[in-house]
């Protein structure tokens, strides 16, 4: 992995590429540098306008590229499967799967679903979708990867198991009101929950025998409207411009930190359950990255599993534990 760049990505013509949150930041570049080395990408989003002016500007920075932009609001498990039904419709296969888009550290609020909006967009939305596309996976002829995006910040929240763990959005939902909601811990279970799902998804391919691998990744401290946003969205314009200017000073580049994305997603050798980010843990090349050994313990992964198909109501009927 030492020095490993965009230079070594893997040529990906005759691939497809689902890439969500892609109209900006980590997500544009790991679609742009995706359909730069040949694949087609379509880019997900929630915002139709900055979708389309995405695909326009991917277009004009990677002459020739095929891309396009469907629509998907990760809060809205209806507006999960039109995205599933309309790539369906589209596309026999799906070579990779980037479940990139997020949320963080959001003042209360529930999805669409009555989910607490960290969760629900950052794990349950991202669950829906690879299961009701996990058809289109299975079909990519030379085997499929799923990478999901997490956060160093998944440290800040376990996840409950047991009792207090599956039920309801209480403990796997991290809040059921406003009262004890605190937006650092529910955005760390919701990465947690992401690494959690990988690890679950990871041990069942295997089991399963198939060709599909799911990894992980994490893009240290990059520079990201989502620092300053989450901020600003509290009225918080000190921090929101402090956020601004950590990023400003400290952060790798928003292109540094799609590196570990690009590399679960295209480099040779990435085994199941990988967790990919910066060699140095905040900044650098991708690495293999620690991570906390909650996220590997198997019976969590089958309770966040079992509550996530209850709680979208989207089975992986043929993906058997």
């Amino acid at each position: 992995m030492s020095g490993w760049t965009t230079a070594n990505i893997p040529g990906q013509s005759g691939r497809t590429a689902v890439v969500t949150g892609a109209n900006s930041g980590i997500g544009y570049v790991t679609a742009r540098e995706l359909a730069r080395r040949g694949a087609a990408v379509v880019l997900a989003c929630r915002s139709a306008a900055r979708g389309r002016a995405a695909v326009v500007r991917l277009r004009a920075e990677v002459p020739g590229a095929e891309a396009e932009f469907l629509p998907l609001d990760l809060a809205d498990l209806g507006s999960v499967r039109e995205f599933a039904a309309a790539y369906g419709e589209r596309r026999a296969a799906l070579d990779l799967l980037v479940n990139n888009a997020g949320v963080m550290a959001l003042p209360f609020g529930r999805t669409a679903d009555g989910f607490e909006t960290q969760f629900g967009v950052n794990h349950l939305g991202h669950f829906a979708l690879t299961g009701l596309l996990l058809p289109r996976l299975r079909a990519a002829p030379a085997g499929a990867r799923i990478v999901n995006v997490s956060s160093g910040f998944h440290v800040l929240g376990r996840i409950p198991s047991g009792p207090a763990g599956p039920a309801g959005t209480g403990g796997f939902g991290s809040a059921d009101s406003a009262a004890g909601y605190r937006r650092w811990s529910a955005y760390g279970r919701s990465k947690t929950a992401n690494l959690l799902f990988t690890h679950e998804l990871a041990r069942r391919f295997t089991a399963a025998g198939g060709r599909i691998t799911a990894a992980a990744a994490h893009p240290g401290y990059a520079s990201s409207n989502l620092h300053a946003g989450a901020a600003a969205l509290e009225g918080r314009t000190l921090t929101s411009r402090l956020a601004a200017l950590g990023d400003a000073v400290l952060a790798q580049p928003t292109a540094s930190g799609a590196l570990p994305s690009l590399y679960a997603a295209t480099a040779p050798g990435v085994g199941q359950d990988a967790f990919i980010g910066p060699r140095f843990g905040w900044r650098g090349a991708p690495a293999a990255s620690w991570r906390a050994g909650w996220t590997l313990d198997d019976a969590a992964g089958e309770e966040l599993w079992a509550a996530s198909e209850r709680l979208t109501g989207v089975s992986y009927a043929a993906l058997p534990r």
